[in-house]
């Protein structure tokens, strides 16, 4: 039995650069962050011949090419499994739609069971790469790369979307003391809402490919702030870090009126006015999580209980997509 794991994640800078009708033209950049919040894979050979798949449905295929999930279809193909006597099973620790990179996170860890089922040794940036051939050419998704790349690589790292598809990865430089505070004072709430990043990223991605002017020079401040971003977490300036947030939720509404809606905007609103110093919708928009960087984070915690919101804590993942039984 093989079992794998990835991390979800979290953005702390630029995020929308890292889709390609955008770094095709103008390079992105964006700094995020692994979290200890999973998405697990089990396969394993049956002794009945056909596939058994259990996700948020129950399906049974007898062929690749019956299996109705497109990223196990594909991934099933891109790697050449020819066995069909496979049970494959996910589970997750956060549900899908909640703007953690949960999508990326399930084919990286698809793709890293297969590659183990082959004996195969994979890096964490072919692994990436693989899942984003799967979302994003064989099937088309208006997403970016962010997800896959930080969830093979873990930790808290920034990337470079380079105009001819190369991606490079680095850590950020962050010191002890900096990491430990930042991983303290960050904190998650989830609105309720659940939504599809794919619907909103569609109409960032039309308007890019349209070289819509207000959307480019959108995302061209957007990559800036990651930069600066950057500076602050390596430089230990963590209020710095978390002003920046909040600048960047503020440009990232004016992208789609999908953005956000006058709940989540009561609640920040809410969080600014009760010890939070900065914060942002995590993900595509539309719902998930709400982040936020607090030092009085009782203060923090009371407030947004008392609107109903429940918090997730979390830390951070340095090891990215991993095998935990083979």
């Amino acid at each position: 039995m093989i079992i794998t794991r990835s991390p979800l994640r979290i953005s702390l800078g630029g995020g929308g650069t890292d889709l390609p009708s955008y770094y095709r033209h103008h390079t992105g950049f964006l700094i995020a962050a692994a979290i200890d919040k999973y998405v697990y894979i089990n396969v394993h050979q049956r002794f009945v011949d056909g596939f058994l798949l259990k996700y948020s449905h129950l399906e049974e295929a007898a062929t690749v090419d019956d299996i109705k999930h497109p990223i196990i279809r594909e991934a099933l193909k891109l790697l050449e499994i020819e066995q069909r006597n496979l049970e494959i099973t996910s589970m997750a620790d956060i549900p899908a739609g909640t703007g953690l990179g949960s999508s990326g996170s399930f084919t990286t860890a698809l793709l890293k069971a297969f590659h183990a089922h082959k004996k195969n040794l994979v890096h964490p940036a072919e692994l990436a790469e693989q899942a984003c051939q799967i979302e994003l050419e064989k099937l088309g998704e208006p997403i970016g790369k962010q997800d896959q790349y930080i969830a093979a690589f873990g930790g808290i790292t920034w990337f470079k979307f380079m105009p001819d598809g190369r991606v490079e990865a680095r850590p950020v430089k962050i010191s002890e003391e900096t990491l430990f505070n930042l991983e303290d004072n960050l904190l998650l709430f989830f609105t309720g809402y659940s939504r599809s990043a794919s619907a909103i990223l569609k109409e960032q991605d039309d308007k890019t490919k349209q070289s819509n002017k207000v959307m480019v020079e959108n995302l061209h401040f957007v990559k800036d702030l990651g930069k600066q971003s950057q500076i602050a977490l390596e430089s230990g300036n963590l209020r710095e870090f978390a002003r920046l947030m909040d600048v960047h939720w503020q440009r990232k509404k004016e992208r789609s009126q999908s953005m956000s809606n006058h709940r989540i905007n009561e609640w920040y609103d809410c969080a600014m006015g009760n010890g939070a110093l900065g914060g942002k919708l995590i993900g595509a928009g539309g719902g998930g999580f709400l982040m936020f960087y607090a030092e009085d984070k009782a203060r923090l915690r009371h407030a947004l209980r008392v609107q109903g919101l429940t918090e997730v804590r979390f830390r951070f993942d340095f090891e990215g997509t991993k095998i935990l039984n083979q």
